[in-house]
């Protein structure tokens, strides 16, 4: 069963938030972090991407960036921007984007829950990825980026919420890109035990997105075999019906010698194609859109593809890779292929058109999105999804709520 507590976050001032809170470290450039952090010292891209205040160029991984965000972290903590809680809480993180709403549980889920799986994933880690994670929280002695997690719904848990953000949040911003960011903290002894019970009687939690910063918790933890608080994460957990994902496109930088009458005619062994008047965005599930000379066309697998019991082999980003990216345009490993990139779709079809049209690929697949209970199954199974599979959406801010592990 999960466990989960509470703890004593450490949490922006709530006039500040807005200038403080900052999208993931992950989800952009380092050019991109330093245009959005111009003119702003709280952003906490100064924390979560450090190497905007040095020199460009610096090596992401050079020990002056670590050492950089530790000062100007414990910078925004001396002059009160940041401050800690004095007693254990949780709180609850509602995020709304358009007409999407999300209500998550903010707590520390437990490292050990990790090892065991009773924390489940879906995704491989890369090691360089996961170091720079360990040097991050070890440089800081805090979790300043949350795991998503999610959990499959409880309804006592959601009337429980419903309930409490009835009250006047505690933090309530909206970002620049028009997402509002809305926090409570829950403190009432009564709340903390209900929560940690009904938490006690779900089997499993899910990685949704942060497999890199639970790996670099647990390799902490180990490190410091639990010292402090080191067991546990930082986490934010969605019920599973409230997540919104979006898909996971894909440009291509050639053909593999093709022409675009010989591509299509190889892709009508694979689909069957509805040319030139085809939707930029599929539809539903086994539905593809390919951008090519300037039409989208509309893709459909052919059924013998995807008659199979095995929930990876159906999931579409498998299909494309095994029937069509490897076999037609050569890209036997889509993690170190040059010649593919992966566009969020928070992005848009309007990317792809712009990345194709304008001459940089050749061609790009519109995907639609790997439902939440795809990733479940698959992760109950043990399973390892496809790279670059899903895109949640919206991001968590960082430094809404960081976890001080010392």
């Amino acid at each position: 069963m999960a466990t989960i507590k509470p703890f004593p976050a450490l949490r922006p001032k709530p006039e500040l938030a807005a200038r403080i809170c900052e999208l993931p470290y992950d989800v952009m450039s380092s050019d991109e972090a330093r245009a959005l952090a111009a003119g702003n010292p709280l952003s906490f891209l100064h924390v979560s991407k450090p190497e905007i205040d040095l020199p460009p160029g610096t090596n992401l991984y050079d020990a002056s960036v670590y050492t950089k965000g530790r000062e100007n972290f414990a910078k925004l903590i001396a002059d009160g921007a940041l401050r800690q809680d004095a007693q254990p809480c949780f709180y609850l993180y509602r995020q709304v984007m358009g007409k999407h709403s999300q209500i998550g549980l903010v707590a520390v889920a437990s490292c050990e829950d990790y090892l065991n799986n009773v924390i489940k994933k879906h995704e491989l880690t890369r090691i360089d990825k996961e170091d720079d994670r360990v040097r991050h929280i070890e440089a800081l002695d805090s979790q300043t980026g949350p795991v998503f997690l999610t959990y499959r719904a409880a309804p006592e848990l959601d009337a429980l919420f419903a309930k409490k953000i009835s009250h006047t949040p505690d933090i309530d911003f909206t970002a620049k890109d028009g997402v509002r960011h809305t926090s409570w903290v829950l403190s009432d002894a009564e709340d903390i035990a209900t929560i940690e019970a009904a938490f006690a009687n779900i089997p499993f939690l899910y990685i949704a997105d942060g497999h890199h910063r639970s790996a670099a918790a647990a390799r902490v933890c180990q490190s410091r075999k639990g010292a402090g608080s080191s067991g546990s994460f930082l986490a934010v957990i969605f019920p599973h019906n409230q997540m919104q994902i979006r898909p996971y496109n894909r440009v291509l930088k050639d053909l593999n010698g093709l022409s675009p009458a010989e591509l299509l005619e190889q892709l009508d062994g694979v689909f069957v194609i509805q040319k030139n008047s085809g939707s930029a965005q599929p539809t539903g599930k086994h539905h593809l859109g390919l951008h090519l000379e300037g039409a989208w066309h509309t893709l459909t697998f052919r059924e013998r593809f995807f008659r199979t019991n095995d929930p990876i082999e159906k999931l579409d980003v498998t299909l494309l890779q095994k029937f069509v990216l490897a076999p037609i345009f050569g890209i036997d490993d889509p993690r170190t292929s040059k010649r593919i990139n992966f566009v969020g779709g928070i992005r848009g079809t309007a990317e792809l058109e712009k990345l194709v049209n304008g001459g940089n690929y050749a061609c790009a697949f519109s995907m639609f999105p790997t439902s939440i209970e795809d990733l479940m199954t698959i992760a109950d199974a043990g399973g390892i999804m496809p790279p670059k599979s899903t895109w949640f959406e919206p991001k968590l801010r960082d430094a809404m709520f960081c976890h001080m592990i010392a």
